[in-house]
């Protein structure tokens, strides 16, 4: 797409040009892609912004007594082709453009693997890790009791992120449960999901992201002329997508070599052991101090020479200066929109492959809505069935991807927002724009 074409739909609908601004960068990737695909202007303008943007604040009776107030979000972009979904982010960075940026990945998400969802975000200023477990937990309570006339089993499903888990998804889906009449609280299980498997859990949740990640490799590898059991990796962050995908890559015979998150970075050149460093994070609270080791800086650990760079953490982690001194063949993007537009265009430069965060940590909304049909169903399926459907979807999702690359002419990250912009428009032109 030109960039007239672009800012002149931006400049309709009153955006302020901000190049670094995440939601901006996003709707770049879409407006570019819709202009590959001629898509009718009508749908262009209708993707570049959220259907509803709510804010709330809301005040949580801290530990000493006294009350703090508290900013959240919920953004729904569309739903043209089901109930809105995407996660529930507790951090201090979250704002409004940020979550808008984040529910617009979660519809390109859902089109790409052509679940019957569309796609939200949502999220609360605050730093998980300096409040109580208590506090935490009136939080969620009192803001859930907030966005609770937006979200729904049949409306808007929330799920986790960062910053949450599935304790926190249980108060949710508790606290929404006691809003509802008697006789319909049964389904109020459904409103959200990646859940304890004993609150109706889906087997394979925890994991799906990572998993999920890892089905795409079994696609895309063989043609970057890898193989697992010859390649070594590193990650940011490790928590639950990059420690699971640490996990399930050293299973397939990979080796992690460096990794860092928000306390420090570490490297191991003969190889780190995940598990134990996914029980060390547990008891520390992060990467440093792991003792089979070594410290190492975050120019050294972006310079660490390895096949796969995976970045498993928070957005617009790969700028220019690192992309620049980074020192592998492919970046897969386990974490939403982890690399800069400018950023990418050095590690084009430099040859090294982008597998874009659209199709390679889809996983998670995945094996949500498996978790949201066995809900709605009152079935519990067992991990095989689950990880069996969760690769039909992942390996399909691939072969889009493969064919918008060879049918466009484009990289693979254009290509991703292609494949799901062509799903999205037929749907539009089937059912039209109402009345």
């Amino acid at each position: 797409m030109t960039a007239f074409a672009s800012e002149s739909v931006q400049a309709e609908l009153g955006f302020r040009y901000d190049p670094s601004d995440l939601y901006q960068q996003v709707i770049g990737h879409v407006l570019g892609s819709a202009e590959i695909l001629d898509l009718p202007r009508h749908l262009r303008l209708i993707m570049a912004q959220p259907k509803n943007e709510f804010i709330f604040h809301f005040p949580v009776k801290m530990d000493d007594g006294e009350y703090k107030l508290y900013k959240g979000y919920r953004v729904q972009h569309n739903n043209i082709l089901g109930p809105y979904k995407g996660g529930i982010r507790y951090h201090e960075g979250v704002g409004l453009d940020h979550v808008k940026a984040l529910a617009v990945l979660m519809t390109m998400k859902a089109a790409l693997v052509r679940l019957p969802l569309g796609g939200a975000k949502g999220g609360v200023q605050v730093d998980p890790r300096a409040v109580s477990q208590d506090e935490l937990m009136r939080l969620t309570r009192r803001f859930t009791s907030a966005i609770a006339d937006n979200i729904g089993p049949d409306h808007d499903i929330p799920a986790p992120d960062v910053g949450t888990n599935a304790q926190i998804m249980a108060w949710m889906a508790d606290t929404y449960i006691n809003f509802q009449p008697g006789h319909q609280r049964w389904l109020g299980e459904a409103v959200v999901t990646g859940k304890p498997l004993e609150f109706g859990g889906s087997y394979g949740r925890e994991k799906a992201t990572g998993q999920g990640l890892v089905f795409v490799l079994d696609e895309l590898l063989p043609e970057l002329g890898l193989r697992f059991d010859q390649t070594t990796f590193s990650l940011i962050g490790y928590g639950n997508v990059g420690s699971w995908t640490a996990r399930l890559l050293q299973d397939r015979g990979a080796k992690l070599k460096a990794v860092m998150d928000h306390t420090g970075a570490i490297y191991n050149e003969k190889g780190i052991e995940t598990l134990t460093l996914a029980q060390h994070v547990v008891f520390k609270g992060g990467v440093a101090g792991f003792a089979d080791a070594d410290p190492i800086t975050e120019d050294e650990f972006y310079k660490t020479q390895v096949d796969l760079f995976i970045p498993a953490a928070l957005e617009q982690m790969i700028d220019v200066q690192h992309a620049k001194i980074m020192n592998c063949k492919v970046v897969v993007e386990g974490a939403n929109a982890p690399t800069t537009p400018q950023g990418q265009e050095v590690l084009a430069e430099r040859g090294i492959t982008v597998l874009p965060a659209v199709l390679c940590n889809c996983g998670g909304v995945t094996v949500s809505y498996r978790e949201w049909k066995q809900n709605r169903q009152a079935e519990t399926w067992d991990a095989e069935t689950v990880d069996r459907r969760l690769r039909q979807h992942m390996t399909a999702a691939a072969g889009r991807v493969k064919l918008a690359v060879h049918r466009y002419g484009c990289d693979m990250r254009t290509a991703t927002y292609c494949a799901a912009l062509e799903y999205i428009g037929k749907v539009y032109q089937i059912r039209g724009i109402f009345p």
